[in-house]
């Protein structure tokens, strides 16, 4: 959807079987929108839900128009909600928060401040996370590891209240589980990313959503992150370094039983032997599969590979 310069603020909400806690959070929002005098509008993408979460939307779009709801027939995940709704925008900035209050609507009035120090993309920073041992512990190893492979320190990558310039939400794509990573995708494609100290709460209504699969599944995107962008359009730069490494050991390990066959003695069959021909194979192996994979990145459009910031 095309923004709308005189609108001020989208606020983007992901919901799955959050029926109790959304009345709450539109009155929060609208209370904090007002009193900032934003013209605004609230985004609640229903994402599969069994409880009443729809009802709950309907009705508060009934009350109040500025109240907007995307259904899924299914679940498909935050991304894909985060996406929907970032694609119904219309404001010129956008905020995203969880719907189970956790998240604070107070912070909005601080989040939109440091957007408009120049930042793009600004992610809240879980300081005092109010979340079982086990989340905030592998959270934290989470968040070393991502800034780590994508060279973008922040102490919180996945926390769910974020203040975008619209800019952002129309460039960065969604899909899987990569909502964990749109601090990295926005800083790996040029934008100015920063974060600031935000409230946590307890959760209030229903039941955590993280499970052990989404650690997981978050591991595997974060290295499609790392493949895609880090190592920009080369497959064969990724692939090529692999090979060449498998090969360089694996033909030393061959040269030395070349060798020593050449100085008369026998050449047996031995574990090392055989370790070095299986190093060969695979590095003949994942040369060619970076060859075909450069072959598949050259048909795509180059547009698709940079952004262009400024034009005069």
């Amino acid at each position: 959807m095309t923004p709308d310069p005189t609108l001020d603020l989208s606020v983007v909400v992901p919901a799955w079987n959050e029926a109790e806690s959304l009345p709450e959070l539109a009155e929060r929002v609208r209370a904090e929108a007002e009193t900032a005098g934003l013209d605004w509008e609230l985004i609640v993408v229903d994402d599969g839900s069994t409880d009443a979460t729809w009802d709950a939307v309907a009705s508060l779009n009934a009350a109040d128009p500025r109240v907007h709801g995307i259904r899924f027939a299914r679940n498909y995940g935050k991304a894909a909600a985060l996406a929907s709704g970032f694609e119904a925008a219309r404001g010129s900035r956008v905020i995203t928060m969880d719907a189970d209050l956790q998240d604070d609507p107070a912070e909005i009035p601080a989040l939109l401040a440091k957007l408009d120090e120049g930042w793009d993309l600004v992610s809240g920073w879980k300081q005092d996370r109010k979340d079982s041992f086990i989340k905030n512990n592998t959270s934290k190893v989470f968040n070393w590891f991502t800034s780590r492979m994508c060279g973008l320190r922040l102490h919180d990558f996945n926390c769910g209240l974020k203040a975008y310039r619209c800019e952002v939400t129309r460039h960065v794509r969604l899909y899987g589980d990569m909502h964990r990573y749109v601090p990295a995708l926005a800083h790996l494609d040029g934008f100015r990313v920063t974060e600031i100290p935000v409230r946590h709460h307890k959760r209030k209504h229903g039941e955590t959503k993280y499970g052990w699969d989404r650690f997981l599944h978050g591991f595997f995107d974060l290295l499609t992150v790392y493949f895609l962008h880090a190592r920009g359009t080369s497959p064969l730069h990724f692939f090529g370094r692999l090979g060449t490494l498998f090969g360089g050991v694996g033909g030393l390990v061959s040269l030395y039983f070349l060798l020593w066959w050449a100085t008369g003695h026998a050449v047996r069959v031995r574990p090392i032997l055989v370790l070095g021909l299986v190093l060969i194979v695979m590095a003949v192996q994942f040369i060619s599969l970076g060859l075909i994979a450069e072959l598949m990145v050259s048909g795509n459009n180059p547009e698709s590979s940079y952004r262009v910031r400024d034009r005069v």
